[in-house]
C-alpha cells in the first residue's frame, strides 16, 4: 500500500495491522496495547461495534485542532469504558494499523469530516463496515478512503490482492472516478481540465420523488432539455446556497489555500455564508476552558476566510450570535425548491420549506464554493403519510422519536430522503415540520423534506419581504403520483403517537447511547433529573418557545417554580426567536419561574455551553437531537419533546405534559 493511493490492486502490507473495533472493549485494548492481532475469521459481524458515531471518533474538543495530523493524535477519544478513554493519545496512530473494522452504520451523527480524517491521518487506508451512515461514507469518498466488506477483509487477510474495481464497483460511475482519483479535489481538477467525461443523464420520462425533482431541476449541462433522475444516478448540480460555521470554516479555508494557492478566489461569494454559532459559550464549560486559544484560532480563521472571499457574514456582534445557522438560514434565505448544502448534518432542517438541504464535509464544501458544483448521488426515498392530529402533550419530536425507534433502528431510513406528507401534515406547523426534517440526520437519512402548502407560503411571507405568494407557489415541488419509494410508503396516525423519550442506553454493556433507543414515558418509571435543557436548532424555534411559555405559565399559576435540585436552561435559536419571546412577555415568565435564559447558539447540544452535565451520575432531559455518550457532558441524557422537558423541570422527574399536570 505504498506509493500513490489508491493502487490498481489492494493488498495488505505485511508490516501493518488490522484493528477490529470489538464490543468486547477489553479485546479492543489487547489489540491497541498488547500487540494482539486478530483475523476476521476469528470473529463475527455481531462481535463488532455498531453505530459508532462521529462524536466518538472525534469529540468536539478534538475538532478544535483543525489540522488533520493533529486531530489524528486523539482519534476515537470519545470511546469510553467506565468513564476512561479506550484510545489513549496516539493509540491509533502509533499502533501501525492500516485497516479498521466495525459493524453496522459506521459514522452516524454529525457531518464532521474530522471523523474520517482521524483515521486517514493515523495511517488507515481501508475502512471495513457492514454499512455506513451516508454523510460519513461521502466524507470517506471525498478523502479517497477505500471502503469494503468483511468478506473482502477475509480475502485480504488470506493473502489475496483484490483489484481496486472490486472496492469501487458498488458505487455509481462518478463516485468510482472520485475514489480512483484519490478524492473530490483531485477529481475536480481533472474534470475541469477535460480529462474526465461524465455519464449522460436520462431524458426518458419517469415519476420522481421530491428530492429527485429538485436534483433534476438543478442539473448541469442539460442545455435546457428536460431530464429525469433515478436513485443511484451520479450527477453534478448547481446549488442555491450554502454555509459553514466556526467549527468547520478553518478547514475549508486551509484546504482551498493548499489546493489552489493562498490567493484563491470564489466565483460567487454571495451564494454562501459563515456563521458564528457553535463555540460562543465553549470556554465557559470547564472541560473546554483549556482550549480557549484553539477556539479563538478557529474564530480568527473564519474571519480570515470571510474577509478573503467576501461570503455573507453572520458573525457574533458584541458576543451575541444572530442565531444558529439552520434556523437563520430558513428564516432568511432558504426558498421553496432550493438546493442547499452546508458543513453541518442538521442542514436538512431546511427541508421544512420544501427544499433539498443536507450536510457535507469540509472537503466537499471547499469544492462546492470554489468549483460551483455539487456532486450528487441521487438518494432513494421513503415516504411518511401523516394522518390524524397529535394529542395534547405530543409534538413533532415525539413523531420523529417514534420513527427513529420503529424505522431508523432497522435501517429503513438509511441514506434515504425522508418525505413527509399526507392530510395530517396540515396540522403540523412549519416549526414542527422543521423538527421532523432536522432529525432526519439522526435517522441516518440523507435528508428530510415536506410537502408544501398554504402554511409554507404564510410562514415565508411573514419573514421575507422579497417573496410573493405567486412566486412561492410557482416553486412548489410535489412528488409525482407514480413516484417510486424504495423505502416504501408508511402511514403514521398522529392520533396514536404517545409522549416518548430516547433513553441513554448503556455503552459499557455494548448498548450505544443513541436517538433510536425509544421508550414511552408512561412505561419509564420515575427518572429523577438534575438538568432540563431546552434549545438547539431542533428546539429553539418560535413554536418551541410557545410550548415552553405555556408550561411555565401553568406552573406559575399553580404556585410552582423550577424544582429544587434542577437546573433549567432555555436557549434561543435565533435573534428573531428571542425578539418574539421578549414581545410576548415570555422572558418574564421564564425569569419568574427560575429558568436560566441563554442567547442564541448551539451550546449544550455540542457540549459547548451552559446546560451540560459535569458528573457521570447526573441525569439530563433535553430537547436536543442527539444523546450520544459524552456529547453534552458525562451524565446520562434522555431526549424528549419541548413539552416534556419543561414539564419535567417543574416536577423534578421525566414527566409528560398534560393540561391538568399541576392541578
Amino acid at each position: 500500500m505504498s506509493g500513490s493511493w489508491p493502487p490498481e490492486f489492494i493488498a495488505l502490507n505485511p508490516d501493518k495491522r488490522v484493528l477490529f473495533l470489538t464490543k468486547d472493549l477489553q479485546l479492543l485494548k489487547e489489540q491497541l496495547y498488547n500487540g494482539l492481532n486478530l483475523k476476521m475469521s476469528d470473529l463475527t459481524v455481531d462481535d463488532l461495534l455498531d453505530d459508532i458515531n462521529t462524536d466518538v471518533m472525534t469529540p468536539a474538543w478534538v475538532c478544535f485542532d483543525h489540522e488533520p495530523g493533529v486531530i489524528a493524535e486523539n482519534a476515537y477519544a470519545g470511546l469510553l469504558h467506565e468513564g476512561e478513554r479506550v484510545f489513549e493519545s496516539g493509540a491509533l496512530k502509533d499502533g501501525g494499523f492500516e485497516v479498521i473494522v466495525s459493524g453496522h452504520r459506521k459514522g452516524t451523527g454529525s457531518s464532521r469530516e474530522t471523523a474520517p480524517q482521524c483515521e486517514r491521518w493515523s495511517g488507515i487506508r481501508i475502512v471495513i463496515a457492514a454499512s455506513f451512515a451516508p454523510i460519513h461514507e461521502r466524507n470517506n469518498i471525498n478523502l479517497g478512503q477505500v471502503m469494503g466488506s468483511h468478506q473482502m477483509l477475509e480475502r485480504l487477510q488470506n493473502g489475496e490482492s483484490i483489484p481496486l474495481e472490486e472496492f469501487t464497483t458498488q458505487y455509481d460511475p462518478v463516485t468510482r472516478l472520485i475514489l480512483e482519483n484519490g478524492g473530490i479535489l483531485p477529481f475536480a481538477k481533472k474534470l475541469k481540465a477535460g480529462e474526465i467525461e461524465l455519464p449522460a443523464v436520462s431524458t426518458e420520462h419517469r415519476g420522481m420523488t421530491m428530492a429527485e425533482k429538485i436534483v433534476a431541476n438543478k442539473l448541469i449541462g442539460t442545455n435546457g432539455e428536460a431530464c429525469y433522475v433515478s436513485p443511484g444516478d451520479a450527477v453534478l448540480a448547481t446549488v442555491d446556497g450554502g454555509y459553514s460555521h466556526e467549527f468547520t470554516t478553518a478547514q475549508v479555508h486551509n484546504f482551498l489555500a493548499a489546493e489552489y494557492g493562498a490567493d484563491y478566489t470564489l466565483p460567487n461569494p454571495p451564494k454562501f455564508a459563515v456563521f458564528e454559532d457553535h463555540l460562543l459559550y465553549a470556554t465557559g464549560v470547564p472541560r473546554f476552558g483549556p482550549f480557549a486559544d484553539k477556539i479563538q484560532t478557529l474564530r480568527d480563521l473564519q474571519v480570515a476566510f470571510q474577509q478573503h472571499t467576501g461570503v455573507r457574514d453572520y458573525s457574533a456582534k458584541d458576543g451575541v450570535s444572530p442565531g444558529i445557522c439552520h434556523q437563520v438560514a430558513r428564516e432568511e434565505f432558504i426558498d421553496v425548491g432550493d438546493f442547499i448544502q452546508a458543513t453541518d448534518s442538521h442542514t436538512c432542517m431546511g427541508g421544512a420549506s420544501n427544499a433539498l438541504t443536507y450536510g457535507v464535509g469540509s472537503t466537499e464544501y471547499a469544492n462546492l464554493v470554489y468549483n460551483q458544483f455539487a456532486f450528487v448521488k441521487v438518494p432513494e426515498s421513503i415516504r411518511f403519510e401523516l394522518t390524524g392530529s397529535l394529542n395534547p402533550g405530543c409534538t413533532a419530536k415525539d413523531v420523529i422519536l417514534h420513527i427513529l425507534w420503529h424505522y431508523a433502528k432497522h435501517s429503513d431510513t438509511l441514506d434515504r430522503s425522508m418525505e413527509f406528507g399526507g392530510p395530517g401534515l396540515a396540522s403540523i406547523s412549519m416549526d414542527e415540520r422543521a423538527t421532523l426534517c432536522n432529525m432526519a440526520t439522526e435517522c441516518s437519512a440523507k435528508t428530510g423534506i415536506c410537502d408544501p402548502d398554504q402554511l409554507t407560503i404564510d410562514w415565508l411571507m411573514e419573514r421575507r419581504e422579497d417573496l410573493s405568494e405567486d412566486k412561492i407557489r410557482s416553486a412548489f415541488v410535489y412528488a409525482d403520483p407514480d413516484a417510486h419509494y424504495d423505502g416504501g410508503v408508511h402511514t403514521i396516525n398522529l392520533d396514536e403517537i404517545r409522549p416518548m423519550v430516547a433513553h441513554p442506553g448503556n455503552p459499557d454493556e455494548g448498548v450505544p447511547s443513541d436517538p433510536t433507543n425509544g421508550a414511552y414515558i408512561d412505561e419509564l418509571g420515575d427518572v429523577k433529573i438534575d438538568i432540563a435543557y431546552a434549545g438547539s436548532c431542533t428546539a429553539g424555534k418560535d413554536d418551541d418557545f410557545a410550548y415552553y411559555a405555556m408550561v411555565t405559565k401553568a406552573a406559575l399559576d399553580a404556585g410552582l417554580t423550577v424544582a429544587d435540585g434542577v437546573d433549567c436552561y432555555i436557549q434561543f435559536g435565533s435573534k428573531a426567536v428571542k425578539d418574539l419571546s421578549e414581545r410576548n412577555g415570555w422572558n418574564d415568565l421564564f425569569a419568574a419561574a427560575g429558568v436560566k435564559l441563554i442567547d442564541p447558539g448551539c451550546g449544550a447540544c455540542i457540549g459547548a455551553g451552559p446546560g451540560v452535565s459535569n458528573e457521570s451520575e447526573q441525569v439530563t432531559v433535553s430537547a436536543i437531537n442527539r444523546n450520544f455518550q459524552g456529547r453534552s457532558g458525562p451524565g446520562k441524557l434522555y431526549l424528549a419533546s419541548p413539552l416534556t422537558v419543561m414539564a419535567s423541570a417543574f416536577t423534578g422527574k421525566i414527566t409528560a405534559w398534560r393540561a391538568d399536570l399541576f392541578n
